[in-house]
């Protein structure tokens, strides 16, 4: 008898350790506050918030709507408030995912950019632009240089009309002006004190409308039909900054047409939940036609 009852207690506890174990990986992941969590490959739910670079920012609006039906409880909330924004805020954790134009080394300092993950989800080109009563459809490096310093102050001295130069920077903080800093500026620092300066490229958009004789530099996805009615963007040495002369080299500094980053969305730490499903949705084939329709370049285009 007493056989039995230890063979019966020894059954039990076995059934209660098989439930528990079932019942383990039943449940979801999940990653900072309850808002990126996955209850399987295919039924993705939580909240994240996306936030940086406006210049990728109309791709990861573009993304939601796909990414919405195929993963109908999961949310993602976008933010455009400039790369070093979005890289300071995922670094502290604030965000999920940060939007960046450039490398997160060349924002943060120390272990910062160490602690976040990169993944490169395509390219953008960028390019110089102005409003169309300029007059001028090609700018050397050099005259862009002397512009943006304050050498030179009227459309007349770079071979256009005889109207003063509006100067429209973008703040500190854009990745954008990192981009046009490093690759036309050579280096040299816009003189902020001439003209005006705007937080996002759609606020560029908007001053360079209402300002004659503007300049300024905006991501290629903001070229739109709208946008060309009033605004034209210049070939630089000759150059225009289409894909087939930026693609010439994976690196800026020997493309053809230099003036073009990599755009990124960094996560903090290995990217898990929501956030993984929505940059694996937005590198994949699926995802590709809409890269190319919004302006960017596909990372498959450099291969």
């Amino acid at each position: 008898m007493k056989s039995k009852k230890v063979k019966f207690a020894v059954l039990a506890a076995s059934i209660a350790i098989m439930a528990g174990l079932f019942a383990g990986c039943g449940s979801s992941t999940t990653s900072g506050n309850n808002t990126n969590s996955t209850t399987g490959s295919t039924d993705v739910s939580g909240a994240i918030t996306a936030s940086g670079s406006t210049a990728l920012q109309p791709l990861v609006d573009a993304a939601q709507k796909g990414f919405s039906t195929k993963y109908p409880n999961a949310s993602v909330s976008v933010q455009g408030n400039g790369s070093g924004t979005g890289l300071t805020q995922v670094s502290q954790g604030d965000v999920q995912i940060g939007d960046s134009d450039i490398f997160a080394s060349e924002k943060l300092t120390g272990d910062k950019a160490a602690q976040l993950t990169d993944h490169e989800v395509c390219a953008i080109g960028f390019v110089v632009v102005t409003t169309k009563d300029t007059g001028v459809t090609n700018l050397t490096k050099a005259q862009i240089q002397d512009i943006f310093t304050g050498k030179d102050t009227n459309w007349s001295q770079v071979g256009g009309k005889n109207l003063p130069i509006n100067i429209i920077h973008r703040t500190n903080g854009s990745g954008t002006r990192v981009t046009f800093t490093k690759s036309v500026m050579g280096g040299k620092a816009e003189k902020d004190s001439l003209g005006m300066t705007e937080d996002s490229s759609g606020a560029v958009v908007t001053a360079m409308k209402q300002t004659p004789g503007s300049v300024s530099y905006l991501a290629m996805s903001y070229m739109t039909s709208d946008v060309k009615q009033t605004v034209s963007a210049v070939t630089i040495d000759g150059i225009a900054g289409t894909t087939a002369n930026i693609i010439t080299s994976k690196d800026p500094q020997g493309s053809k047409y230099p003036f073009w980053s990599y755009e990124h969305m960094y996560t903090k730490g290995k990217a898990t939940g929501v956030s993984k499903a929505l940059i694996d949705y937005m590198m994949s084939s699926d995802f590709k036609n809409e890269i190319i329709a919004k302006g960017y370049i596909p990372m498959s285009d450099f291969q």
